[in-house]
């Protein structure tokens, strides 16, 4: 019995997993991450997730390299500052969505629908429990005081985690206070900054220094490693500003060749059924207001948030680093 081509090519067709749809996303999240959440997102939908990872600025250069030939139908990265810029260079297009107004806060999210938060990440004071007391913390600022001289980590000036913290701060302080109280952190320096948020809090522990300011996810997988590290939480400006929040978040790229597929993905990540699973993976806190954190990250204590709207440490970026720079913070 012979059988035709076009019989076998169909049955091999049928045979197949086929999606009728596709969206594709560049995202500055490591693969671990994301995947379980895209997978996830497909099994729901049928929708297939394609996506390519990187750094965010190489993905922003590739966008705008691409153009209207990108594939890329959804831009996912840290830092609102990160997805400001993107904004700014035309790489990002506004959305409407009912659904997202109401899973994201308004503070976390661009007020011309160009991106959305869709996890926080907290930046607060750490310091030594062997040397330090609860009692002697307050604020970002008073780290700047004579008190804490010789005795402050910080992370590299160069890490826009930074600069985003600094920009919300001339929201409050103005730039000539705020410059003021960072020379005060450049003079209490114990040791260069650091490179990064792990090793500046490994310091703390080990006695370098007794007081730091990074990222709670960072203090999570430090103390997830060697839980006996003499290392505590401290919320910053609980009795004034709130502690500086900053966000993971998307956007639907300019150029996107299925906004609507990207924009279903958004809200579906924003949803409660996803929320925790986004905001888990890396031990940071879910942007939902309605979802409850891991059980490790909610060990860590309710706070209040800096409630500026995080699209200011992207407005004041450039100011922010100019000010680091003049105080010699490097």
């Amino acid at each position: 019995m012979k059988f035709r081509p076009l019989l076998i090519a169909a049955a091999l067709t049928a045979a197949a997993p086929a999606f009728a749809e596709e969206v594709t996303v560049y995202s500055a999240r490591i693969e671990a991450l994301i995947k379980p959440l895209f997978d996830a997102f497909t099994k729901e939908t049928g929708v297939q997730v394609r996506f390519v990872t990187g750094q965010e600025g190489p993905l922003m250069e590739r966008l705008k390299a691409e153009g209207a030939n990108t594939p890329a139908d959804m831009l996912l990265t840290v830092d609102a500052g990160n997805l400001w810029q993107a904004e700014q260079q035309g790489l990002l297009k506004p959305v409407k969505s009912a659904v997202l107004d109401a899973n994201v806060p308004a503070h976390l999210r661009d007020p011309g629908g160009y991106w959305y938060g869709m996890s926080i990440r907290a930046r607060t004071i750490f310091y030594n429990t062997k040397k330090v007391k609860p009692s002697d913390l307050s604020s970002y600022e008073d780290l700047a005081s004579p008190k804490w001289k010789n005795r402050l980590c910080l992370r590299t000036a160069k890490k826009v985690y930074n600069q985003s913290l600094v920009g919300t701060m001339i929201v409050r302080l103005g730039e000539q206070k705020t410059e003021s109280i960072v020379r005060g952190w450049v003079n209490n320096l114990a040791a260069d900054p650091f490179s990064d948020d792990e090793s500046m809090l490994k310091a703390i522990g080990a006695g370098l220094c007794d007081v730091g300011i990074a990222n709670t996810y960072y203090y999570g997988r430090v103390m997830q490693r060697d839980p006996k590290l003499p290392i505590g939480i401290f919320w910053a400006n609980q009795q004034s500003s709130g502690t500086h929040v900053n966000i993971s978040g998307v956007g639907v790229t300019r150029y996107a060749k299925n906004e609507k597929g990207a924009l279903r993905l958004m809200e579906w990540l924003s949803s409660e059924k996803a929320q925790n699973l986004y905001a888990d993976q890396n031990m940071e806190f879910p942007v939902n207001p309605k979802v409850k954190p891991d059980a490790r990250v909610a060990a860590w204590g309710d706070f209040k948030h800096d409630y500026v709207n995080v699209a200011k440490a992207g407005e004041l970026q450039a100011t922010a680093v100019k000010l680091m720079d003049r105080a010699g913070y490097r």
